[in-house]
């Protein structure tokens, strides 16, 4: 929301807190057949974009998330080369997927064409990888396309979702697991955006059970800072179909062919590292 001293404010009413950022204009503003989409110039932090009133992401501090959501996994799986990326529309997972010269294909699903379109006009160094040969944008229900995926077809799926409300609530549910977990070949892995650890544990533990209900064999969540989220810091939890979840492949993190802002073979390990708050409220187990 905007008040008369032009700060946009997203007011987080279950945790008694807020975030703003003083802005210099609306660039734009779209209803779609799914959702409200807004962009803001502001004083600090770039472009801010909006959907439903939650910040989404600025250009100063969207490469926080988009390369915890895509390094840490790929470079987990010991032979990544198909991977699907359920939303992620603003095209910033994708851009730091493709940095992997490994990759053969990678397919985003986004269910509302508009947020890359948005994204395209006002965050272009997003999607700069968009023309890859090996990328293919699909703008359909990412839950129904992953309920008819090939089996065994992937090596890694990437949840790059907004909130579990609306329409990504299908997205932290077993039965979309399961399908997830169909479509992942041997030692396939999944990552999923799990909300800040602070005010968000109910989903992650949610993620923890539905995953494993679905079949997945074990779990890791990997913390980082995230500024204009709620509460600052955020997570994504990693779990693996049908193994211990492996090591990170810690010598090739270290010698990057792609330069990279956050992320780091130091910057990983330390992400892996569960505070006891966490480890208590998880209780968290090791695999059988």
């Amino acid at each position: 929301m905007l008040d008369e001293n032009d700060w946009f404010t997203e007011v987080a009413d279950a945790a008694g807190s807020a975030f703003s950022l003083r802005i210099k204009r609306r660039l734009h503003r779209e209803e779609t057949p799914f959702q409200t989409i807004e962009v803001y110039e502001t004083d600090t932090f770039g472009n801010l974009m909006v959907i439903d009133g939650f910040t989404m992401l600025s250009t100063r501090e969207n490469f926080l998330y988009h390369e915890m959501l895509s390094h840490p996994v790929l470079l987990t799986h010991p032979k990544p080369r198909r991977v699907a990326i359920i939303g992620g529309g603003d095209c910033g997972t994708l851009r730091e997927v493709l940095r992997h010269p490994e990759i053969e294909s990678a397919v985003q699903i986004d269910i509302d064409e508009r947020v890359t379109r948005v994204a395209e006009q006002f965050f272009p160094e997003l999607t700069e990888s968009n023309a890859d040969p090996r990328a293919r944008l699909i703008f359909d229900d990412g839950i129904r396309w992953m309920r008819e995926a090939p089996d065994r077809s992937l090596d890694v799926i990437i949840i790059d979702s907004t909130d579990p409300v609306g329409p990504a609530e299908g997205l932290f549910t077993t039965a979309f697991y399961r399908d997830c977990h169909r479509a992942l070949a041997d030692g396939g892995l999944l990552v999923q955006q799990s909300e800040s650890p602070l005010y968000h544990m109910d989903i992650i533990r949610g993620i923890y059970a539905d995953t494993k209900a679905a079949g997945f064999r074990d779990h890791a969540t990997l913390f980082f800072p995230q500024a204009i989220y709620p509460s600052g810091w955020w997570s994504a939890t990693l779990v693996s179909r049908d193994r211990a979840v492996p090591a990170f492949r810690a010598t090739a993190a270290s010698n990057l062919s792609f330069p990279t802002r956050y992320y780091t073979a130091e910057i990983h390990r330390a992400a892996l590292a569960q505070p006891a708050f966490f480890k208590k409220a998880m209780d968290v187990t090791q695999p059988e």
